[in-house]
Parts: C-alpha cells; sequence; structure tokens
C-alpha cells in the first residue's frame, strides 16, 4: 500500500509542470521588457499585463495568454511561448 501511494504521489509531481500553463513566463518577459522603460508603450503593456494576471488568477488561461501576447504587440515585442 506504502509503495503504490509513494507511485502516485511520485506521478503527481512528474505530470504537474506538464500540467502547468504558461501565463507567469509571459508575464515575466513583459514585464522584464517594460521595466525600465518610461514610454507611453510599455505603461500600455504593464496594464494589459495585469489584466492577464487577473484573468490567469481567474482560471482563464486561453484568455490571459491573449492578453499577453496583446502586450508584447503594443510594446513591439515577440514572446517565446512553450510548444503545445
Amino acid at each position: 500500500m506504502r509503495t503504490i501511494l509513494l507511485t502516485i504521489a511520485a506521478l503527481g509531481f512528474a505530470v504537474s509542470p506538464a500540467l502547468a500553463h504558461e501565463c507567469p513566463l509571459l508575464q515575466q518577459q513583459v514585464l522584464a521588457a517594460a521595466e525600465y522603460r518610461l514610454d507611453d508603450a510599455a505603461f500600455k503593456a504593464k496594464t494589459i499585463a495585469a489584466e492577464g494576471d487577473a484573468l490567469h488568477k481567474a482560471g482563464k488561461h486561453d484568455e490571459s495568454v491573449a492578453k499577453y501576447d496583446e502586450a508584447a504587440k503594443a510594446m513591439g515585442i515577440t514572446l517565446t511561448h512553450r510548444p503545445k
């Protein structure tokens, strides 16, 4: 019984990164690109990224990814997405 529980726990830890969403990665990229910029595009991108974070926390991950893409477009950068 103990072996079965340990096996299930190990599988859970192995699979959980694959199930993680890319929203935090995209947010990090947007905020890193806008960190030292003081122009309107960076301000707009930070605002849109905050909306993306709210959507991520609400469980709306596809909409969140779209917001991060919109934020990146506002600054003229390209985000690196995880391969599907």
